[in-house]
């Protein structure tokens, strides 16, 4: 993909019709590190510099300036010391919009950098600042971003009553959505009342070899601090699952969220060759590598981990038939079979995003059903599958009608 892609802030910053729009108007901007235009200028200095009248910014999980290492480190509200505006903050006392912190702007600039996958934290923020912007009657706009895991889908839906900070909808893992079109979605499945604008890509071809999503002219920045590169885009709808069971996903190292496991006592082989025998075609479009690490902290810390890295780049990778979430739930079967009695799920003690008496691999994949399938001996790859096919099929007819590229 060689030729150049216009992000959603650059399209505003240059149409000077679209900049009309905001003249006179009270604007706040949901950001984060990511939030750039092409020139790597912040948008929030950008929008500034264009003469927008930014009264106050918000920044989602890991903070405005991506500083939060780890998942559930909350931010605490702030003054920005250059510009003296407000700095609120959705991942610390609220999730969702105060009124107070809505009564801030008259129309909301969202300019988030998605990884295309439903637990993303960003895609809930979005849902909770429409839903309170048609409460208090705001205005939203996306600056629409690439989805650089792509069109792909992948996963089952999420059960209604599953629902949860990282699970905002009945989506499935891969939802193949920007933001911009999300927002659409949200807007039609909700039933909101609200003046919502999408300022759209100009030129994003999400089909198009070698960065199916990801426009090879654009530096790629960190949306959060583990989200480091592509690869990791490409993996993170399978490779999250981790974050619910007690197998290392790599935190601690420079290369997290890029491996199917890592653990002191698992042998990566064993597991890769039997992934391969159980289902061939759910490791396809990949290349399995064995590693080793230690991580500096988080899970086994200290502790020397064989591990399974993914590299979904490089002339080996195929993007229609790299199936990442089936890939990471062969890995947690695999490892059943193999090892039966491993303690393979973090327990319901553990409250992943603030949940309770939920298992975190479920609130993950929004209901049981992976875990159970994983969990069942005699459950084959063909009956997972068949409840994800079903799933991605209705989602990918649901939002048809949502496509804007």
């Amino acid at each position: 993909m060689t030729e150049t892609v216009q992000f959603g802030i650059d399209r505003l910053l240059d149409d000077p019709a679209l900049l009309g729009e905001l003249k006179g108007r009270r604007v706040a901007l949901i950001a984060h590190p990511a939030s750039v235009a092409g020139d790597l200028t912040h948008s929030l200095d950008a929008l500034i510099a264009a003469g927008v009248n930014v009264t106050s910014a918000f920044g989602p999980q890991h903070g405005l300036k991506g500083d939060k290492q780890d998942n559930m480190v909350e931010t605490a509200d702030e003054i920005d010391p250059h510009y003296g505006i407000p700095v609120f903050s959705l991942y610390g006392e609220v999730r969702r919009p105060t009124g107070q912190m809505m009564s801030s702007a008259d129309v909301f600039l969202f300019d988030l950098q998605d990884l295309g996958c439903r637990i993303y934290t960003f895609v809930t923020t979005l849902l909770y600042l429409l839903e309170e912007a048609a409460k208090h009657g705001k205005e939203v706009w996306v600056l629409d971003r690439p989805n650089p895991a792509g069109r792909p889908v992948e996963g089952t839906l999420l059960v209604p009553g599953h629902e949860s900070f990282v699970g905002a909808a009945p989506m499935p893992m891969r939802h193949g959505l920007t933001m911009g079109e999300m927002g659409h979605w949200f807007v039609e499945h909700f039933g909101l009342d609200v003046i919502y604008k999408v300022v759209a890509m100009r030129g994003w071809q999400p089909d198009d070899a070698p960065g199916y999503g990801w426009p090879e002219s654009r530096i790629w920045i960190n949306p959060s601090p583990n989200a480091a590169n592509v690869n990791m885009a490409r993996c993170y709808a399978g490779t999250v699952m981790i974050e619910g069971a007690t197998l290392s996903e790599g935190r601690g190292t420079t290369r997290p969220l890029e491996v199917l496991f890592g653990a002191p006592d698992v042998d990566a082989k064993a597991v890769a060759q039997e992934m391969r025998a159980l289902a061939p075609d759910w490791c396809a479009g990949v290349i399995m590598r064995e590693c080793w690490f230690e991580p500096t902290f988080h899970k086994h810390a200290g502790k020397l981990c064989n591990a399974l890295m993914l590299h979904a780049e490089g002339p080996d990778y195929d993007h229609d038939a790299f199936k990442p979430w089936r890939c990471q739930a062969l890995a947690f079967k695999a490892i059943r079979r193999l090892y039966r009695d491993y303690p393979l799920w973090r327990g319901k003690d553990f409250k992943y995003e603030y949940t309770d008496d939920v298992l975190a691999i479920d609130v993950i994949n929004g209901g049981p059903a992976l875990r159970e399938w994983v969990d069942d001996a005699a459950a084959a790859p063909d009956a997972l599958d068949a409840l994800a096919l079903a799933d991605e099929a209705a989602w990918v007819q649901m939002v048809r009608g949502c496509l804007l590229y």
